[in-house]
């Protein structure tokens, strides 16, 4: 029986063939909690009276979604979090940023892997050639004191991105494009294989931007398979051995999709859903008052690279406010080696403390009434940045710096110009 990646990996994790539409229970590798669900995990694990984990290392706590605590109650939140960690001795980081970059960065993440959390860009580590997905608080739960959770094996749609990528069109600009056409619910809970030649060519930075947002057309997790470039980023990342896997070349898929990006244009997501994308050149010209480079779908080091070859030498408009927030420690470390935060600051821009700051609501840089953002952040829901009555698009690092340049959408090709 010929496999895709996901029915591959869950063969291995249940100790069988296995094929879509069948009801596992399989070991999982790693799991990932935060700080912002409701109720905490560490609370469903002590209500069911668990004594200890199935195994520290492989439960990770991080703190990213309102860091540093905004209030007391988000302070001890923290704190009942640290007890727990301390107490039980599991993988704790606070202050290292957002999750989903600090997993797969400190090597909990691996090829061939099945990886749970508690959200729902999960999904992220599908780019590592991993099956991972979001779960429940309840389901966490239960993971941590097992290390097994049942899944139903998902049917499979690939997509294949072929062409030869314009330039100052980059992988956020794909995926918009991408969920544009599929539509918000038109992978629901399918396992999304991406692949071609676009996608062989990408780096991981870019490689997780693409699995991070397949959410968002509903699928439960988003894979790309493993090649060199993907063990090349991995070689000094691994504390522990792992067996990379690859869809086989028969495997039966319920769709298969095929891309050609040879005249994509850079894609903006207008408010306020995701899948609501058009070309840049529809919404030229819109004011915006605040420019986001932020969140665990584009704000990597290459992104940060992206944004500054444009700002560089630049002033950000008059009235604009431009919020740059590295994802991770380990990129704001790079981000400074290589002179790239000075060239915000010297544009106008705020840098922030590695989080989730200006991509959820409530903590950072929320809009005021009628206030128009431009973000590389994944969600554009009414109030998703704090404020119902604010206007979210979604773009490119790229479009988001040419727009806070001029005040309003711009389309960034003319800065890639020789």
């Amino acid at each position: 029986m010929e496999m895709t990646l996901a029915e591959k990996i869950f063969s291995r994790h249940v100790g069988r063939k296995v094929s879509s539409g069948e009801i596992v229970l399989a070991k999982v590798d790693a799991t990932m909690s935060h700080d912002d669900n409701r109720p905490l995990a560490i609370e469903v694990f002590q209500e069911m009276e668990g004594n200890k984990l199935f195994d520290p290392q492989r439960v990770v706590m991080v703190l990213d979604h309102e860091y540093p605590a905004p209030g007391e109650v988000n302070a001890n939140i923290h704190k009942k979090i640290r007890e727990f960690c301390k107490e039980q001795g599991c993988v704790f980081y606070e202050g290292e940023g957002i999750a989903h970059l600090v997993m797969p960065e400190k090597g909990h993440v691996l090829p061939g892997d099945l990886v749970v959390g508690t959200d729902s860009h999960t999904c992220t580590y599908g780019a590592l050639g991993a099956f991972s997905a979001g779960i429940g608080s309840t389901d966490m739960g239960v993971t941590m004191i097992t290390g097994e959770l049942w899944f139903i094996v998902p049917e499979t749609v690939r997509i294949n991105i072929i062409g030869n990528l314009p330039r100052g069109v980059f992988a956020k600009d794909i995926i918009l494009y991408i969920i544009a056409d599929v539509t918000a619910d038109g992978a629901t809970y399918q396992a999304v294989e991406f692949a071609g030649s676009v996608i062989e060519k990408m780096s991981m930075d870019a490689r997780f931007t693409i699995c991070n947002m397949a959410v968002e057309m509903g699928a439960k997790a988003g894979l790309i398979s493993p090649d060199e470039t993907t063990l090349e980023w991995v070689k000094g990342r691994a504390t522990r051995k792992f067996t990379p896997e690859v869809p086989d070349p028969g495997a039966h898929y319920t769709k298969v999709i095929e891309f050609d990006l040879s005249n994509l244009s850079p894609y903006v997501s207008k408010p306020h859903y995701v899948d609501n994308g058009v070309p840049v050149e529809q919404v030229v010209g819109t004011p915006i008052h605040q420019a986001n480079i932020v969140s665990c779908t584009a704000a990597r080091i290459e992104d940060l690279r992206i944004a500054a070859s444009i700002l560089k030498g630049r002033r950000i408009a008059p009235g604009i406010r431009l919020f740059v927030v590295p994802a991770s420690r380990e990129v704001l470390k790079g981000a400074i080696e290589e002179g790239l935060i000075p060239i915000f600051i010297d544009a106008g821009g705020h840098i922030g403390i590695p989080s989730c700051a200006c991509c959820g609501g409530g903590v950072y840089g929320t809009p005021a009434d009628g206030e128009v953002i431009i973000s590389t952040a994944n969600r554009n829901f009414q109030g998703r940045e704090g404020n119902p009555r604010g206007f979210i698009y979604l773009a490119s690092p790229a479009t988001v710096a040419a727009s806070a340049l001029q005040g309003r959408i711009a389309d960034p090709r003319p800065y890639f110009m020789d």
